[in-house]
């Protein structure tokens, strides 16, 4: 009977969940505590993990010693990590502070610079529109509205700098406990499944691992890549502040294809400032640099293992962009690819079983 046909079975079970899922929602002394605490373990936990699949290869490579324990080797990782952010901050900081001490100083010069072309543009080719004064005075408006607002969001502002403040206090301690046991997820997870399962479970558990180590930690070093050879061109091209706007394509580049891109914004714009042919050569650098770093770069740290076409990429940055902002774009291309893993795996044992 057409009833019984197993669309009707899966398409029934997937209502009722949809169902359930609702009703939940609707009660709002349950859902709301559960909401509250899950995005107060989500930020640590999704900071901690991108870190653990970042250090995971070092200390899995020094507790392969029989002289190091895992957890000496952890201490000597974290140990490591802080004591090349002190010499950085010695070596480095003193000449990021002096560029962005520049930056404020010269800034004032840029605006006036800027405001006497900016006037004369204006008022050359807005057709009678609108002119410079008004534009000025709308723009200040909107500031002063905006400095209102914060100015009444002032406790959430605090509050939000505490929330920040607590994971970077407490993920420390989580990425400890992750190092140290999270060899031990795997057979904890495999216990849960059926004796029958254990060899699909393990290669899905495992295809995962391999995935997501291979993008963040790939990524990674991508980024130090970029902004490494950001930092020679500026140097080569002349531009003022080229250890600051470095630091941007190292921010953004964790974020493929369009990351390096949203980085040099802030230097095009110290290019406008200064001279408009300085914006053609930060172009063409970027273009050198993204040529250098897909074609040399990529191919030999994250090599094909995730197979995902660029056009895919963009338009899953696109989509995760507008439904959940950056911590979509972040998310996108690793969820993507576990997905793309699971559901492998998961058809191809499907078709052996039916085999």
């Amino acid at each position: 009977m057409w009833i019984r046909h197993p669309f009707f079975k899966y398409a029934t079970g997937t209502i009722l969940v949809l169902l359930i899922v609702f009703l939940l929602s609707e009660v709002q002394f349950i859902v709301n505590p559960i909401i509250s605490f899950i995005t107060t373990l989500f930020f640590p936990i999704l900071f901690a993990g991108f870190l653990f699949y970042i250090l995971k290869p070092l200390v899995n490579f020094l507790a392969k010693s029989k002289y190091i324990p895992r957890t000496l080797a952890i201490i000597l990782v974290f140990s490591a990590i802080i004591g090349g952010a002190v010499l950085g901050g010695f070596s480095v900081g003193g000449k990021i502070e002096e560029q962005v001490v520049q930056f404020a100083e010269d800034f004032p010069a840029f605006l006036e610079k800027n405001e006497e072309q900016t006037k004369e543009l204006m008022d050359d080719n807005n057709f009678g529109l609108i002119s410079y004064e008004e534009a000025k005075k709308r723009g200040l408006a909107f500031l002063k509205d905006q400095s209102q607002r914060i100015g009444e969001n002032v406790s959430s502002i605090i509050s939000s700098i505490t929330n920040f403040v607590t994971i970077l206090v407490v993920v420390p301690f989580i990425l400890f406990y992750f190092l140290k046991d999270g060899h031990k997820l795997l057979p904890f997870i495999l216990k849960m499944l059926p004796n029958k399962h254990h060899d699909e479970g393990k290669r899905l558990l495992t295809d995962i691992d391999k995935t997501l180590s291979t993008y963040i930690g790939g990524q990674m070093i991508v980024a130090l890549v970029n902004g490494f050879l950001m930092y020679i061109g500026y140097l080569i091209i002349g531009l003022d502040y080229a250890l600051v706007l470095a630091l941007f394509i190292v921010i953004t580049a964790v974020v493929p294809i369009i990351g390096p891109a949203l980085g040099v914004l802030p230097a095009v714009i110290i290019g406008l400032m200064t001279d408009p042919f300085m914006v053609v050569k930060i172009l063409i650098l970027l273009a050198i640099v993204q040529q250098i770093e897909g074609n040399l770069v990529s191919p030999q740290i994250i090599g094909n293992k995730l197979s995902i076409h660029p056009l895919t990429v963009i338009l899953l940055l696109l989509a995760a962009g507008k439904l959940y902002g950056f911590i979509g774009i972040l998310l996108a291309v690793p969820v993507y690819s576990v997905l793309k893993v699971v559901t492998k795996n998961l058809y191809e044992v499907y078709r052996l079983r039916r085999a």
